[in-house]
């Protein structure tokens, strides 16, 4: 993608941030790049009052913290375990989704969900929210938005411990990526959950 001058793209900006992006990195550096980038279009969404939609912060509960200088937190664990990535509201409905990255260019690993997501998504689903996950494969430069009734039943029935490409094309929607938002999943949301008549 070619950028305007001055627009750093979102790639060196975590290389400025000392995140590696890596064929082998982590897959928690590949999904910081990604939510980075999410997190980003979710402040222009914000900013243009198009939607309300926030990164859910991990739940921690604090042990230890050292005020020597300043406050910092030295000891922590998890509370409770964590559900989707973000929720918010969008055209007067609760929205909430979950947004990973893979490595893979053929499909995208089951491994990657937790029980406890697709239970919530479910639970969502039942309440009539809006439920989808982002699935960035980030070799391809290819994004994703899937809905969760399709993923849950998928990942309930486990037909094979992936799901390939070819099905996430067939039933989910490419985003369109550009500078500003990053990722145009909200037109993906339109397009799926608000069809015009």
């Amino acid at each position: 993608m070619k950028y305007p001058k001055g627009v750093i793209p979102p790639k060196e900006i975590a290389l400025k941030k000392k995140v590696r992006i890596t064929k082998k990195g982590t897959e928690a550096n590949r999904g910081m790049v990604f939510e980075a980038d999410i997190n980003s279009s979710n402040d222009y969404y914000l900013k243009i009052d198009r939607a309300l939609i926030s990164k859910r912060p991990t739940p921690i509960n604090v042990v230890k913290v050292d005020y020597s200088n300043g406050a910092k937190i030295t000891q922590a664990y998890f509370e409770k375990q964590s559900t989707t990535d973000y929720n918010g509201v969008y055209r007067g409905k609760y929205l909430d989704f979950e947004a990973k990255s893979t490595q893979s260019t053929t499909s995208f690993p089951l491994h990657n969900i937790a029980p406890q997501q697709v239970e919530h998504l479910e639970r969502v689903i039942r309440h009539n929210g809006i439920a989808f996950f982002l699935i960035n494969f980030a070799l391809l430069n290819l994004t994703y938005l899937l809905p969760a009734q399709y993923i849950c039943v998928f990942y309930r029935e486990k037909p094979r411990k992936s799901i390939p490409l070819s099905a996430i094309k067939e039933h989910g929607i490419l985003i369109k990526e550009g500078i500003l938002p990053r990722y145009e999943y909200l037109d993906a949301v339109d397009q799926y959950y608000f069809p015009s008549k």
